[in-house]
């Protein structure tokens, strides 16, 4: 009975001993994977803080637009009366 509980035990180190060696890589490539991942995750940040700046410019310049509207419309409006005064 000794022999088959030795045989077991050296069985299962065996066993416990490949399964190591199958798992010993992957803390090294975990490490890279996370590596990877806070870079893009800071390129990405960083590209969203670039289309916001855009965004506010557009926000900013189609404010503008609203503001200037009424001058523009109301001076299409006198040209346009003018021109029809002229033409009478």
């Amino acid at each position: 009975m000794s022999m088959n509980v030795e045989a077991e035990i050296r069985d299962l180190k065996r066993r416990v001993s490949e399964l190591e060696g199958s798992f010993g890589c992957l803390p090294r490539q975990v490490q890279t994977v996370h590596k990877d991942l806070l870079a893009f995750e800071a390129k990405t940040e960083d590209k969203l803080k670039e289309h916001d700046k855009r965004f506010d410019n557009i926000e900013r310049d189609i404010q503008g637009l609203r503001d200037d509207m009424p001058r523009i419309i109301g001076d299409v409006i006198r040209e346009v009366n003018a021109e029809k005064s002229r033409r009478r």
